[in-house]
This record gives structure tokens, C-alpha cells and sequence, in this order.
């Protein structure tokens, strides 16, 4: 691989900014402040921001890539590649795109989401981020279990998520446009949903038992398990006696702060904090982490969402940016299992952003490295293959 030198730039190193360079070799930083080192390119970073490549441990926004409109379907390859340009032009360098295997049918169903992991796993020589597959399991799918409970053995599932809608389904069904949307998304009738809910709703005493083997499962593959809108401190505690120890969406504080306690990972979306509050009205991110119970940010359903939830996190007073990018960078790779990257040191995987923070609520991507390889460049000037970066200031 051509090695890459990035220099003039204002790095993220530890806890504050340094003038350094940044040296890098066989798809991993080789040295931080070198002198003068021979590089076949050089990326000129000045009076830009470097940080490592944000890890998004939660995203779900290529699904309106595969289906912009209800009942509006495009191929799985052609939505995943866009998604994938869409996610490296906002910074994102790891990607977990977050999919649901439920009991209906459609754009959630069982049958999507094995294209959905076959078209992950047969595409990843062409996508420029780390893409990895994150099953979001609805807990009243018992007829998958087994094939489910398969995949994690193999470890073909990257991150496991326990979600429970149900309660929030049937709650729909007597308002009129979520019930629609949901009718929307499956391909059925009215009628025809509302008899698939009733039959799966009536497997309620089912569900524990089977939440307990996948959980054993996981456990004895070493795959890293979520719970998703986990809504008590009781229903936190249950769930990490099995091992599940993301919180994913907390509802409310209470919940939040048992999850502190135990020592969990917390994750909030993003677009709460760039939006000033929850689109669902529950807990508000910012004011979770001024109380230090979130630990990661997550794009959720809109890729620029981290990168402008950091700034505005420093803009806002309520984090500086070491600790605010943490929560899109290093603490979502240590919670999703992944000590290669998250921060600018010798020896993490070459994920890099260069970044234009002039307009502190406005952070604009000039340029990513993933894994050595310059896949994302809005200033082709900045980009030579001059040997040393000395040369290339001299200019």
C-alpha cells in the first residue's frame, strides 16, 4: 500500500490539539511528528482539524436508500453503495448498519435482512468504510431463532441488539397514520396486519426463554449484545445478567444512570443532540451527557449526525473536543469490541478525517483516510505525491 504522510495539521492527540504529522504505512498511523518523512503522497493539512474516523456502532438511514418511498424498492448493492458514500463523505469510517430481522414482512422482514448480510459481506472489497453487519432482533420473532441463533455461532453477526416493539405496535394500531406507516412498510392489507400483530402479540409468554438462548449463544461466540429502549433500571439489570451490556436509547434517566452504575455502554442518537432534543419526546442526549450518562453518540437514521453532534456539543460549552469526539470515535470502538482505532496513535488502523472547523456549528469534511487509503477528497490540492512534506509547503 502507497504510504501517506499528513502534515500541517492541527491533530487530535490524547486530551487537545498538536501540530503534528501523521505517518502512515500498511493501512495503520506508523508515527505521529515525524521530521521530515518520504511519503509517495502527502495530504496538506493546514488550517484544518485531524481526527480519527468516527465509529457508528447504530445507523439505519440505508434503508431509505432501499426504499425512499413506501413500497418504493431499489436493489440492496446499489442502496449499500450509496450508503456507503453517503456515510465516508460525513466522516463515518466504521459502520454498523443497524438491521432489522422482524416478524413482518417487507422492508423489515427475514428474508431482507439475509440479502441485506449476504449483499455486506459480498460487497465489502468495494466499500470505502469498515462495514459491519448489526442485527437489530425483534424479540417476538421466535419462527428465526434458530437460523439466528446459526449466524451468531459463525459469527456472520457483528453486533447483536435485542428490540421489543410490540407494545409500541399494538399502541399504533388505534392511531391512524403510525398504523398506516407500518401497513405501508410490510405490503399488507389493514386487515392483514392487524391479524399478524394479534397472532405474533399472542407469543408474549414465549419470548424470555428465547431471549435467554440467543443470549447464551452470543456469549459463547463472543459477539457484543445491545438492548434496545430499555424503559426501567429492573429491565437494564435483566438484561446484563445475560450479558447485554449496551444500553442502546435508554427512555429515561433512571435507566440511564443503572446503566452507569453497572458499568454499561450508553448509547443516544446523534441527531438528538443536533436537533436540541428527541424526535419521540423521551430523553434529551445533551443533558444525559452533561450528567456523563451517555458514553457514545450514534447517527441513528442520519449519517451527518455525528460529526455536527461534536461541534455542537463544544459549541454548547458541554464537552470539549476531545471528550466529545470520543463519544463518536474511541468509546463506540471500545463498546463495539475494536481497539484498532479511535484515536491518533502509532500502531491504530489509518482512519482519518481532515476536517474545516471554522464555522464551529458548520464542520465541513475536506478529506478521510480509511485504512490508508484516501477515499474522500473535496480539495484535490491539498493532495501530491511530492517525497517529503517540506517540499510540498515549499510550493
Amino acid at each position: 500500500m502507497t504510504d501517506l504522510s499528513i502534515f500541517h495539521g492541527r491533530c487530535l492527540i490524547g486530551s487537545g490539539l498538536a501540530d503534528a504529522s501523521l505517518i502512515v504505512s500498511d493501512g495503520k498511523i506508523a508515527a505521529i511528528d515525524a521530521g521530515r518523512p518520504d511519503a509517495g503522497l502527502a495530504l496538506d493539512a493546514s488550517g484544518l482539524t485531524v481526527l480519527p474516523g468516527i465509529v457508528d456502532i447504530h445507523g439505519d438511514a440505508f434503508e431509505r436508500q432501499m426504499m425512499p418511498r413506501a413500497g418504493v424498492d431499489f436493489p440492496i448493492d446499489v442502496a449499500l453503495l450509496d450508503s456507503d458514500r453517503q456515510a465516508i463523505s460525513n466522516g463515518i469510517t466504521t459502520v454498523f448498519h443497524a438491521t432489522t430481522w422482524s416478524w413482518e414482512p417487507g422492508l423489515r422482514s427475514a428474508g431482507n435482512a439475509r440479502r441485506l448480510l449476504e449483499q455486506i459481506e459480498a460487497l465489502r472489497p468495494r466499500l470505502a468504510a469498515d462495514t459491519r453487519f448489526h442485527l437489530r432482533h425483534e424479540t417476538y420473532n421466535l419462527d428465526d431463532e434458530d437460523e439466528i441463533r446459526g449466524l451468531l455461532a459463525a459469527r456472520r453477526i457483528d453486533l447483536f441488539a435485542f428490540n421489543d416493539h410490540m407494545d409500541s405496535t399494538v399502541a399504533s394500531l388505534d392511531k391512524p397514520h403510525k398504523r398506516q406507516r407500518m401497513v405501508d412498510r410490510t405490503g399488507l392489507s389493514g386487515d392483514e396486519f392487524d391479524i399478524l400483530v394479534a397472532r405474533i402479540a399472542s407469543r408474549a409468554d414465549a419470548v424470555p426463554a428465547s431471549i435467554a438462548r440467543l443470549a447464551e449463544t452470543a456469549r459463547a461466540a463472543g459477539v457484543r449484545m445491545l438492548s434496545h429502549d430499555d424503559d426501567s433500571p429492573e429491565m437494564r439489570k435483566a438484561f446484563r445478567s445475560q450479558g447485554v451490556t449496551i444500553a442502546e436509547f435508554p427512555v429515561n434517566e433512571i435507566t440511564a444512570r443503572e446503566a452507569a452504575h453497572g458499568g454499561d455502554a450508553i448509547v443516544f442518537g446523534a441527531p438528538n443532540v443536533v436537533r436540541g432534543g428527541s424526535h419521540t419526546g423521551w430523553t434529551r442526549a445533551s443533558d444525559m451527557i452533561a450528567k456523563g450518562l451517555c458514553s457514545v453518540l450514534a447517527s441513528d437514521y442520519y449519517y451527518p449526525a455525528p460529526l455536527l453532534a461534536a461541534y455542537r456539543l463544544v459549541a454548547d460549552g458541554i464537552l470539549p473536543l476531545a471528550q466529545a469526539w470520543s463519544l463518536i470515535s474511541a468509546a463506540p470502538a471500545r463498546a463495539a469490541g475494536l481497539p484498532d482505532r479511535g484515536s491518533l496513535a502509532s500502531g491504530q488502523s489509518a482512519d482519518i478525517l481532515l476536517v474545516d472547523d471554522r464555522e464551529p456549528m458548520r464542520p465541513r469534511v475536506v478529506a478521510v483516510v480509511a485504512a490508508g487509503r484516501v477515499v474522500h477528497l473535496t480539495e484535490a490540492e491539498r493532495l501530491s505525491t511530492a517525497a517529503t512534506p517540506r517540499a510540498v509547503a515549499a510550493e
